[in-house]
């Protein structure tokens, strides 16, 4: 099997919207978004947001503020205007442009914004102290995925990594793409069912010497996978390929085919096959790429569907 394209965006449905709403009201109660005063202080969420962001950030104008918040250019002047009056902020005019002015903290600003800083320090860290270690770590990463998937310019320094199988990989592939071909070709459950016999065979019969399993890991999470399964002294087999939607368009796909290339040429292989349907166009076409040549097709119904099976091969 093999990663598929991207399935075409559908519109959130009632329930979805629901829950993301019933969250939103949840979270706000949870840290005080609503009451008067943020942290018992006498500024409301965004001005101590933009005291974050003057505290944290130099060279700041009204006009970054304005389009990095997302706030209107009047609200923005007049709450500047507030802390001029409260001799919070100090202003320079740019001199690369005399309409503008570089915003920064004065001493009175950084003592106003020092305990709203150790105050939310401290309220989540009580937040946090309420779970057990596992479970911090678990709402941590639940969290950093909201802010990958909503934030279009958050990605990691490092896109993925490649490592090792470890406990409780096999059990989170065969899930995974189980739920993935149902949600994106309807396969029904056999197709899962086939996943987990592959893969219990796999480790049942596993020759370190000339099969391998390796795992790309982005952010803590595993967003892919692949195989190489011994099939003679021959003849190597390529076999379940496959990539999380949140992780396509990085490469991850071609990296992973290249790895079973170079391990099987570096154990003396000399094909390496591969089995797929002719619907996973994005998967052929990194076959194609790395020298696959399609050997034969059949058609076959299998997984609730009628489907064309393709057979490809790579002289090592």
């Amino acid at each position: 099997m093999t990663i598929h394209h991207q399935p075409d965006k559908a519109a959130p449905n009632k329930g979805l919207i629901d829950a993301v709403r019933a969250f939103n009201r949840f979270y706000t109660r949870q840290i005080g978004l609503l009451d008067e005063g943020l942290l018992k202080s006498a500024f409301s969420l965004t001005e101590a947001r933009v005291l974050y962001e003057l505290a944290h950030r130099d060279g700041l104008t009204a006009t970054d503020l304005g389009r990095d918040l997302g706030l209107d250019a009047g609200y923005v002047s007049r709450l500047l205007k507030k802390f001029e009056r409260l001799h919070l902020i100090s202003r320079a005019t740019l001199a690369s442009d005399a309409r503008q002015s570089s915003i920064a903290l004065t001493p009175a600003g950084r003592n106003a914004f020092a305990p709203l800083n150790k105050g939310s320090h401290d309220q989540v860290a009580a937040l946090l102290d309420r779970l057990p270690a596992s479970e911090q770590e678990r709402l941590v990463k639940s969290m950093r995925t909201v802010q990958r998937l909503l934030d279009d310019d958050a990605e990691p320094k490092i896109p993925y990594l490649l490592r090792p199988l470890q406990v409780g990989d096999i059990g989170w592939i065969i899930r995974r793409q189980g739920m993935l071909y149902a949600q994106d070709y309807g396969w029904d459950e056999t197709y899962e069912a086939l996943v987990a016999e592959i893969l219990a065979a796999f480790v049942k019969s596993y020759e370190p010497k000339w099969e391998r399993g390796w795992i790309a890991e982005r952010e803590g999470e595993v967003v892919g996978s692949v195989f190489v399964v011994r099939k003679s002294d021959q003849v190597a087999k390529l076999r379940l390929l496959y990539v999380e939607p949140s992780a396509r368009g990085l490469g991850i796909g071609k990296r992973l085919v290249e790895e079973c290339i170079g391990f099987a040429r570096a154990r003396g292989y000399r094909t390496l096959t591969l089995w797929t349907n002719d619907i996973l166009t994005a998967a052929r076409h990194i076959y194609q790429a790395a020298g696959f040549r399609l050997i034969e097709e059949e058609p076959h119904h299998s997984f609730g569907k009628d489907l064309v099976g393709q057979n490809w091969e790579l002289e090592l």
